[in-house]
């Protein structure tokens, strides 16, 4: 994943995308931290100093959602010629803007709730909550639909790529370190269904995250 990180923060050609993927990266991968709500229950993957097993916690984490963040939020400005600009005040005074922090807070909010009131494995609380902030995101700001909907669905075809050279080069790891038991068990191509809908849950929320921070908009550039 750093790998194919690294490969797009090349090809970006201005600074200031390369800085917003650097800065979104950063701040996404204090995700990392969230690890030990899902090993056991969800995975137990082997980490350095096996400090997952031991502590619920591992670098390894930190890369990961370092990686996935910053890929996530330039999807869209790989695809398309954009340009960024600050939503107008008239824009940021619209009812819909009004709801702003109730957006941003959905997510992590109902991740909670499910948390403390049900008994879901960890992995299905976060997606139900990643897209339940997606949608109040988009109902804040429709002004970002098109980019949210794009980004998912790119980000689930390369996770999806991503996840096939996982599994050639390790056929049994899936087998190994993901608690099948506790979840579907379904797998598609190898790949357990519940890893490609947080990737597409995740690209849903993710891909607007700097733009709502930071009340810009996108546009395209014909």
């Amino acid at each position: 994943m750093i790998a194919i990180w690294f490969a797009i923060y090349v090809f970006l050609g201005s600074k200031s995308a390369r800085k917003k993927m650097l800065v979104v990266s950063l701040w996404t991968s204090l995700l990392g931290l969230t690890e030990p709500l899902f090993v056991p229950a969800y995975w137990s993957p082997p980490s350095l100093f096996n400090l997952a097993t031991k502590t619920g916690f591992d670098v390894e984490s930190l890369i990961f959602s370092f990686g996935i963040g910053g890929i996530v939020i330039v999807l869209y400005d790989i695809l398309f010629r954009t340009r960024y600009v600050s939503v107008t005040e008239k824009e940021h005074n619209s009812n819909h803007h009004r709801f702003h922090l109730w957006a941003i807070i959905s997510a992590p909010a109902i991740l909670i709730l499910l948390l403390l009131t049900t008994n879901l494995n960890p992995i299905y609380s976060s997606i139900i909550a990643m897209i339940i902030g997606g949608l109040a995101t988009w109902y804040c700001r429709p002004d970002l639909k098109k980019k949210m909907f794009t980004s998912a669905f790119i980000f689930l075809i390369v996770y999806f790529f991503y996840f096939l050279s996982l599994i050639a080069i390790s056929p049994d790891y899936v087998e190994r370190v993901w608690n099948l038991k506790a979840i579907s068990g379904i797998l598609i191509i190898g790949i357990p269904i519940e890893e490609l809908l947080f990737a597409l849950s995740f690209g849903f929320i993710w891909s607007s995250i700097y733009e709502h921070f930071t009340w810009r908009r996108v546009k395209l550039i014909k």
